[in-house]
């Protein structure tokens, strides 16, 4: 590993900001989750919330390619849907982070993708849907009767945002290091799970 970065992308509900923010705590270094949305929000000066939906309004090529034949006067970063820009500032803040810090847990937000060439140790959490409903109203305070609309419609944001930046499948669990049921195993098992695994990989490539 070049870098000794963690990344975590997880499906709603498995707690991944509590578990990446644990592991950082049994590592003694430094965890990003919201933060990366919240600093490009400061970007653009926007409210978080706003960036947050227009990771979901990711265009098809085709309507991309009417937009453009439809400006041709703006320059290629102008025509761009805001999907893209806030891809772009957020790999920006990403690449920031991983430079300025030895080591760091960054949770979500195509991180495993951007940070590739790092040599990031990669995590995924996934889980049963009705436990998953079940943290979201018991933890997150989610009402009942919205619980799995909203976890439906999380889930679908974070596929389409990993999938159309990377060009890979968000659920394909063969492109992580690994893979974890959090409802099954519990929250602090999952960080020292991730914690034992990570410093093995160190061991046998300590460069």
């Amino acid at each position: 590993m070049k870098k000794r970065i963690i990344t975590i992308e997880r499906q709603y509900g498995t707690g991944g900001s509590t578990i990446g923010k644990l592991v950082a705590e049994k590592l003694g270094i430094k965890c990003y989750s919201r933060e990366i949305l919240e600093m490009a929000a400061k970007h653009f000066n926007v409210d978080a919330e706003h960036l947050s939906k227009a990771e979901e309004n990711v265009p098809t090529s085709f309507l991309y390619s009417l937009m453009i034949a439809s400006n041709p006067t703006k320059s290629v970063e102008e025509s761009l849907p805001l999907s893209d820009k806030v891809f772009i500032a957020e790999s920006n803040i990403i690449q920031n982070i991983a430079a300025s810090e030895p080591s760091v847990v960054i949770v979500g937000r195509c991180a495993s993708y951007i940070l590739e060439e790092h040599g990031c140790f990669s995590v995924y959490l996934y889980g049963d849907k009705d436990k998953r409903i079940k943290r979201a109203v018991d933890e997150y305070m989610i009402e009942p009767k919205k619980a799995e609309g909203i976890l439906k419609k999380a889930d679908k944001r974070r596929e389409t945002f990993y999938n159309t930046n990377s060009g890979r499948l968000w659920q394909d669990k063969e492109q992580y290091a690994l893979c974890l049921n959090t409802p099954s195993l519990g929250d602090e098992l999952c960080a020292d799970l991730i914690v034992a695994a990570y410093k093995k990989c160190l061991e046998n490539d300590p460069d």
